[in-house]
């Protein structure tokens, strides 16, 4: 028996504007607390990553409560991984008392025991001490803050179910010292700052995205295309911004189109990957395409990895086969006018494909 999909849908109409109290412009409560932990079934995170001058790599993430496990309360973590210059990579993952929490409704300033992440859509502090590693992060946006329509996707007929998005430093520069076990570096690079917040475990709502961003001379760029879990029809969700000198030029994604190729099975995981992902954005005359190209497949992560005991053999009796890759190669941005190209550029890139459902369906473009 066949049964109708439910809908998913970016939420861009001005009636979910006014009806989640904000306006087009990202005002600076949005970056702030917009859940109750205490509650069941809600989590929300505050994510930090840099590349830095040295060669290192820094996320830094602050939880509300495991995101894959949302129905308990108030459960603080903070993750920090640190890719450092020698080879060596640094993880951790630490859980704090709940009382060890506060955030404010008003901005952006967490704090777990004696950590802080702060900012005012600009400018970010960020101060971590976990064990043998300490971070110490200012991050100052280059690009304006930005969120696709409300920043909320809504999943299910009844419109209840919803994850939010805000990407309030779309790219930034970075000045940090981190140190690991009282070796001390100072450095700088660029970064990215985003708050996610939601309602429905992920895994439940999505069942795959493409996910990317960067910089190619004045222009920066984030790019997304999720699909939907099979009970709201695979139903694509494009993701398109992009910026020239700092200021948002293209981000409605009725103008995009996504087209992958050289489709084939990963080794590891055996989840479908495309060598080439292309978002065409196309309004009047002007184009932009940002074409990724893939070279290298620089992470596995099998979900199942992470857990254990009774909960890990439930998993694999139900077909459990979620994974993360992380993708190396280049990005290619062409504009064009009236079919013209009027400015080309190739950069390095880095991406993710997340893989949270299973790929039973057919493959497509978008």
């Amino acid at each position: 028996m066949s049964h109708t999909p439910q809908k998913a849908f970016h939420a861009t109409d001005s009636r979910f504007y006014e009806q989640l109290g904000i306006t087009p412009g990202v005002d600076l409560f949005e970056d702030g607390r917009r859940t109750d932990p205490a509650v069941s079934g809600t989590y929300e995170w505050w994510y930090f990553d840099a590349h830095l001058a040295d060669g290192s790599k820094l996320v830094i993430t602050f939880f509300t409560k495991d995101a894959a496990a949302p129905s308990r309360g108030l459960a603080p973590q903070i993750a920090l991984d640190l890719d450092l210059p020698d080879g060596r990579t640094i993880n951790k993952s630490i859980h704090f008392d709940p009382e060890t929490f506060s955030a404010s409704a008003g901005s952006c300033d967490v704090r777990i025991g004696e950590n802080r992440f702060a900012g005012d859509l600009h400018t970010y502090t960020i101060s971590v001490s976990l064990e043998e590693v300490t971070a110490e992060v200012t991050l100052t946006g280059q690009t304006e803050p930005w969120r696709p329509g409300t920043g909320y996707t809504y999943y299910g007929d009844d419109e209840k179910a919803y994850f939010a998005w805000l990407p309030s430093v779309p790219y930034g520069n970075v000045e940090v010292t981190y140190s690991v076990d009282g070796t001390s570096t100072t450095t700088t690079g660029h970064g990215y700052h985003d708050h996610n917040w939601g309602n429905a475990p992920m895994m439940s709502v999505l069942n795959n995205w493409y996910w990317g961003r960067g910089k190619a001379g004045p222009y920066t760029f984030i790019t997304a295309y999720m699909v939907a879990e099979k009970k709201f029809g695979y139903t694509p969700l494009p993701v398109f911004m992009l910026a020239e000198d700092g200021k948002v030029i293209a981000d409605d994604h009725t103008k995009v189109t996504f087209e992958k190729s050289g489709i084939h099975d990963d080794e590891q995981t055996g989840k479908p990957v495309a060598d080439d992902h292309v978002y065409t954005y196309r309004d009047g005359t002007t184009e932009y395409t940002l074409a990724y190209h893939r070279e290298e497949t620089i992470l596995r992560t099998m979900f199942i990895d992470s857990v254990h005991g009774f909960k890990k053999l439930l998993a694999k009796l139900a077909g459990f086969d979620g994974c993360y890759l992380r993708f190396s190669g280049t990005v290619t941005l062409t504009h064009r006018e009236n079919g013209e190209i009027v400015d080309e550029r190739t950069e390095p890139a880095i991406w993710e494909l997340m893989y949270f459902g299973k790929d039973d369906h057919d493959q497509h473009s978008g």
